[in-house]
């Protein structure tokens, strides 16, 4: 069922786990939004928002393969895109300088991905 507000929206995913990957791109779907792209690696993450390609809005796992997403967030974060942060430890899993940023704990719900979304999209409740 999409969600007013999220329809046709694009959504950036980096994460590294292939189940998890996939089952964010369903919910995404569900709610109406547009999978931007999905990168299981912090490289192939910054290779695919190079240059002009910018999503609305993007989910980043914390710890991606081994390494932290926070040079992806840098450049999500010059390029304006609204960041969720996904991590098993809360909001106490974020470094410095990041702290308070929208952060979904795993496991998530889709009810918690659509309402992080809304809030870093600036959507009200239809």
């Amino acid at each position: 069922m999409s969600i007013p507000g999220l329809e046709g929206r694009t959504v950036f995913v980096v994460e590294d786990e292939s189940l998890v990957a996939m089952l964010l791109e369903t919910m995404l779907e569900d709610m109406g939004c547009t999978v931007f792209g999905t990168a299981a690696r912090i490289e192939d993450a910054l290779e695919m928002i190079a240059g002009d390609a910018r999503p609305d809005a993007a989910l980043l796992d914390v710890n991606v393969a081994g390494q932290t997403v926070y040079p992806v967030a840098e450049a999500l974060d010059r390029k304006g895109v609204p960041l969720v942060f996904s991590t098993g430890y809360g909001q106490g899993g974020l470094a410095e300088g990041w702290e308070g940023r929208p952060t979904v704990q795993k496991p998530y719900t889709e009810a918690m991905i659509r309402d992080a979304l809304m809030r870093v999209l600036d959507i009200k409740n239809a």
